[in-house]
């Protein structure tokens, strides 16, 4: 775990490849529950049935299912502490490489790409990969930006 709790802190690190999280078990209940929160109920997410037909073979999480597990994984391997909020500034990029079957594990791993400092902390870019248990290829690669103010 890597604790930051101050803007040359985070700079020192600038490019540092920060570790992996815990893997994490995709479940049906988890994508269900996600489809329902944004009203995507696409069957190839939400009918295990007609998926067992797809493309796939099974249903799949939610491209975006995966994105937003980032904070929650991240967690596991780095904090900044002291600080008065953290807040989302953006995404950069984003591109889903491969599709994440149910009952698959991911797990993050995130490179300190950048980090600027501004008038009331930092402002820090993530590059962070989401692999899939037992695959070469992962989930997906973002760069997400997050304000720091201290």
């Amino acid at each position: 775990m890597h604790i930051f709790t101050r803007t040359d802190e985070l700079l020192e690190s600038k490019e540092t490849d920060l570790g992996a999280s815990d893997w994490l078990l995709i479940e049906q209940t988890r994508i269900d529950s996600f489809a329902e929160a944004t009203g995507d109920l696409q069957w190839i997410h939400t009918d295990p049935e007609r998926a067992r037909t797809g493309p796939f073979g099974t249903t799949i999480a939610h491209g975006y299912l995966t994105l937003s597990l980032i904070p929650v994984l991240v967690a596991q391997v780095y904090r900044v502490e002291g600080a008065k909020m953290i807040v989302n500034y953006g995404l950069d990029r984003v591109r889903f490489l491969s599709p994440v079957a149910v009952n698959s594990r991911l797990r993050a791993r995130p490179f300190l790409a950048n980090v600027d400092v501004t008038d009331t902390g930092a402002q820090v870019k993530l590059r962070t990969t989401i692999e899939i248990e037992g695959s070469e290829k992962p989930a997906c690669i973002s760069e997400t930006i997050s304000r720091i103010y201290f």
